[in-house]
């Protein structure tokens, strides 16, 4: 178990065989999962992973395992999503599939189901960045042709003799030696290269504040695969201060702000923010709530858009990379 409470409700033996009948569930998701690795558009298996997550998303609140009930919406919001768009080149669903069950796993305090080793790596392992390609190894240089060395001096004819009964001729005077050239000119010195200047503190691109430990993880999980600077916080009043104190450096970070927060609520942060720094930060609140008066509080204060929860990854993603101009 993971700490959570379980219901008082709930006859004996109930629970374990919940979780039971969980360990089978993982296991079909686990192989889900491996059939996403072969084939990211097989209809099938997304239908069958929105269907299995909807299921959990509704009993495991029932069972006292709350957080687990919060992660199977998010992953059920955006399997829908992955099942209406299948095509997508975009989405690496694999991944984001086996690292929902290795979450879902510990939320409920079960064993991770055993990932075929020949499809890929585990949920576990650390996310690809999407949108890289290997490159390609450098072409080794060609070794430099060896110089053929010069072919021998040839020796000089001996000085031919007077004969006898002459007198032998005085060799001619050297001729006079020719002064030596003067020395050439040393170049310049070139100028002392530059100091290369220090490169930037790295200001996130975004920054989400966010208590509900389910969809924190799944944001962190997209935002990491996708190559953002990120940074996140889970209490208001720690958030507030970092975010008083951040040098952001000229840039305007998008901030991803709960509106319940413990400590100290969204509104109240985005509040002192307007005082204090505005307009450094663009704001978007994420919330339950989803009314239209909800939504018209936030956005006539000034934030920049609202995110609904449950939501989609997928959908997530596709905003924060508009909102953050990629």
């Amino acid at each position: 178990m993971t700490g959570q409470a379980t219901p008082p409700e709930l006859p004996p033996g109930l629970l374990q065989e919940y979780l039971a009948g969980m360990r089978t569930e993982l296991a079909t998701l686990a192989a889900i999962a491996e059939r996403l690795a072969v084939a990211k558009n097989d209809r099938a298996a997304l239908q069958a992973l929105r269907r299995a997550a909807h299921q959990i998303h509704g009993s495991a609140g029932s069972f006292g395992f709350m957080e687990a009930s919060r992660l199977a919406a998010g992953m059920e919001a955006t399997a829908k999503d992955w099942a209406d768009w299948p095509d997508d080149p975009e989405v690496e669903r694999a991944p984001l599939a086996r690292w929902f069950v290795a979450r879902l796993a510990e939320l409920l305090g079960l064993a991770l189901p055993r990932m075929p080793a020949a499809v890929g790596p585990p949920a576990t392992s650390p996310p690809p960045r999407v949108g890289t390609t290997p490159r390609s190894p450098a072409p080794q240089a060609k070794p430099a042709p060896q110089a053929k060395p010069a072919p021998p001096a040839k020796p000089r004819p001996p000085a031919p003799r007077a004969p006898p009964g002459q007198p032998s001729r005085k060799p001619a005077p050297p001729p006079p030696a020719q002064p030596a050239p003067p020395p050439p000119a040393k170049p310049a010195s070139p100028p002392p290269a530059a100091r290369p200047q220090v490169a930037p503190l790295q200001v996130p691109e975004v920054i989400y504040v966010e208590d509900d430990a389910a969809l924190a993880g799944l944001l962190e999980y997209g935002l990491r695969a996708h190559g953002y600077r990120f940074a996140a916080y889970r209490n208001g009043r720690e958030a507030l201060r970092e975010l008083l104190a951040l040098d952001v450096q000229g840039t305007h970070p998008l901030l991803l702000l709960d509106v319940d927060l413990p400590a100290l609520d969204g509104y109240s942060i985005f509040d002192a923010l307007q005082r204090e720094r505005p307009g450094t930060y663009r704001v978007v609140f994420t919330t339950v709530h989803g009314t239209e008066e909800e939504q018209l509080r936030g956005l006539e204060a000034g934030a920049l858009d609202y995110l609904v929860k449950p939501m989609s990854l997928r959908v997530a993603l596709e905003k924060i990379k508009r909102w953050v101009g990629r």
